[in-house]
């Protein structure tokens, strides 16, 4: 399994949100990087964003989530074109950074 994980529920439907594109960007200075890029599957989960042997550096993180291209799929208005979290990789362990969507809204969590 990949050391940064995530999954999408969209609350509205109560199910997975699939299809979904995700970037992983580690911050550089002022700059963001782009590290990886995936798409949830049907769970709503990329378990292999990164390769299983892969150790980020400790730093500043993102996932940016390409919500609006999710909602466009089924036709519903939505606010946020896309989600960005930003997170602190303080330690070599595993990182599971989940997203609770719905078209008006969100909340994150650190999961397990």
């Amino acid at each position: 399994m990949s050391q940064i994980t995530t999954h999408i529920l969209d609350t509205t439907k109560g199910k997975p949100a699939a299809n979904v594109s995700i970037a992983l960007l580690q911050q550089v200075g002022e700059e963001w990087q782009e590290i990886a890029r995936g798409k949830t599957n049907a769970d709503g989960r990329i378990p292999d964003l990164l390769p299983k042997e892969k150790q980020v550096e400790l730093g500043v993180y993102k996932m940016k989530f390409y919500t609006q291209e999710y909602f466009a799929q089924d036709g519903t208005a939505n606010f946020y074109p896309f989600v960005e979290i930003v997170f602190n990789v303080a330690e070599n362990a595993h990182y599971h950074v989940p997203l609770l969507l719905n078209p008006f809204g969100y909340s994150t969590y650190r999961g397990s």
